[in-house]
């Protein structure tokens, strides 16, 4: 990001306070993308002078300007694959990735607050309630792996799938003690906002992963993590919904622990036995 390019090269010179607002900057993109000045100070525990001072230092017209900023390098990062292709990574694809990568987890789990966390867990063990997982086509692959881990922990989960019409009766079935897990980023599939919105106009508890407090998944969500995707090739990366899975199921793990433990007894023994028998 630019920004983070000009904080690093500015970093000797900022005081204790701006020091704090160039961290959330860091860290929440997103709020500083679509927060206020007020809002920015305040989860920096700074003043609004502070943010003000912070955007000259940075060579930025004011705060709109590192605003805009901000908003210019989240939208190349969501940017089409058929966009991003045509630009070359440079020489050190590891090192590229290697920091782009800690940078999405750090901005994706960093702001999340733990009562939301501790919310969003004990709805995922209630054991009475059943689970159901919404992915747009590109975050399947990290969608099922949270059904496959949470599965190994309680019943009733499973991934809303098929065609429009498919999805659309699984969502006529639910009921208002189910949770819905929602995933989809920036260029939203329809059928999947669609399908969120159904379900959360049915009074089913969900919760969104998706890029932005404005993505058309959070508005019927009770609950919105906001993840980082910035890849450095033409696709987006899923490491920080991984993280914000891996995050739940850890959570979910501790609360079932009883349960889960004789669940994941029972599947080391059938793993052991199938090793016998080969």
């Amino acid at each position: 990001m630019e920004s983070a390019d000009r904080i690093g090269r500015s970093g000797a010179s900022l005081t204790k306070a701006e020091r704090r607002v160039a961290e959330v900057v860091l860290e929440r993109p997103q709020l500083v993308a679509f927060g206020t000045v007020a809002e920015l100070a305040a989860a920096a525990g700074a003043g609004a002078a502070t943010v003000v001072r912070l955007a000259s230092k940075l060579g930025y017209d004011g705060f709109t300007a590192l605003q805009a900023s901000v908003q210019h390098d989240l939208a190349n990062q969501l940017r089409p694959a058929a966009e991003r292709i045509r630009e070359p990574v440079g020489s050190d694809l590891v090192g590229r990735h290697l920091q782009l990568e800690q940078a999405n987890v750090q901005a994706t789990l960093r702001p999340i607050d733990a009562a939301m966390l501790d919310d969003v867990v004990r709805h995922l063990a209630d054991v009475t309630a059943r689970v159901y997982v919404l992915s747009g086509d590109a975050s399947r692959g990290v969608a099922q792996q949270l059904v496959v881990d949470l599965l190994a922990l309680r019943d009733d989960v499973q991934v809303l799938d098929g065609n429009d019409i498919a999805v659309r009766r699984q969502i006529a079935l639910l009921r208002p003690t189910d949770v819905l897990v929602a995933v989809d980023f920036r260029r939203y599939e329809r059928w999947v906002v669609d399908a969120a919105a159904e379900a959360a106009a049915a009074g089913v508890w969900t919760v969104a992963v998706t890029d932005s407090l404005l993505s058309p998944l959070s508005a019927g969500a009770q609950r919105t993590f906001v993840v980082a995707a910035a890849g450095a090739g033409p696709f987006d990366s899923h490491v920080g919904t991984l993280s914000v899975f891996n995050l739940l199921v850890t959570g979910v793990a501790d609360q079932l622990r009883a349960v889960a433990t004789e669940r994941l007894d029972r599947l080391e023994t059938v793993w052991q036995q199938s090793l016998t028998d080969r």
